[in-house]
């Protein structure tokens, strides 16, 4: 088998680079991104086989940059690598149409195990999480996913901002927008998704596995 070129997509420094370490003798490194939307434009340019993304990360994050590089007819294989060990979140990520979805504590080995699976066309998932996600597959659970809620992509867009302790200027100036703009957005998700405060829009966005779940503190309410 011919090496795979893969393309990275993580937000933290130190991740990304030991990620290639693990991937320079087995696999050619044809870039490494720092958020979703330059994830698009490098995977446009490069061509890659294989692409390793992370899943929170800003700008857009790894599951819709995974449906829009499908919808842009984008053919590499994606490997979701997370750390969220989330069986419904992992058949979300599969039914986007991820070719893999690995947990960021596996051994690095497996990543390149992973990476070889999908060269071959076949699916990997990480062993801790892949008797879970078959019983809830066959159980049809991952047919329907409850994550977005119907929230539009612009609004996970902020909820993920919002998560991370952006302000609302700094949000909208992260996003080209007004701050009456955003602060809309914010309390049209609050409304449709049933919650009360800021702070459980950023539980929220925890549980449902778009952020990490954020520093200990007090989040500010504005």
């Amino acid at each position: 088998m011919r090496r795979p070129r893969v393309l990275l997509a993580d937000d933290h420094t130190i991740v990304a680079e030991g990620l290639a370490s693990l991937l320079s003798e087995d696999c050619d490194l044809v870039g490494s991104v720092r958020d979703g939307a330059a994830l698009l434009e490098a995977a446009r340019e490069v061509q890659p086989d294989v692409i390793v993304t992370d899943i929170s990360m800003p700008r857009l994050n790894g599951l819709d940059a995974l449906r829009a590089l499908r919808r842009q007819g984008v053919t590499a294989k994606v490997i979701m690598l997370t750390m969220h060990a989330d069986s419904q979140l992992a058949l979300e990520a599969l039914a986007s149409g991820a070719a893999g979805y690995l947990l960021k504590h596996c051994a690095g080995d497996e990543l390149i195990t992973a990476v070889r699976e999908v060269m071959r066309g076949r699916t990997y998932i990480s062993p801790s999480l892949a008797g879970e996600v078959r019983v809830r597959s066959r159980e049809g659970e991952g047919r329907h996913p409850a994550r977005a809620k119907g929230l539009t992509s612009r609004q996970r867009q902020v909820l993920e901002l919002i998560a991370t302790g952006r302000t609302m200027k700094e949000i909208a100036a992260a996003l080209n927008l007004s701050t009456r703009t955003v602060e809309s957005h914010k309390y049209q998700m609050i409304e449709s998704l049933n919650l009360r405060t800021t702070a459980d829009l950023v539980r929220y966005a925890v549980q449902m596995g778009l952020v990490g779940a954020p520093a200990t503190g007090p989040v500010v309410e504005e």
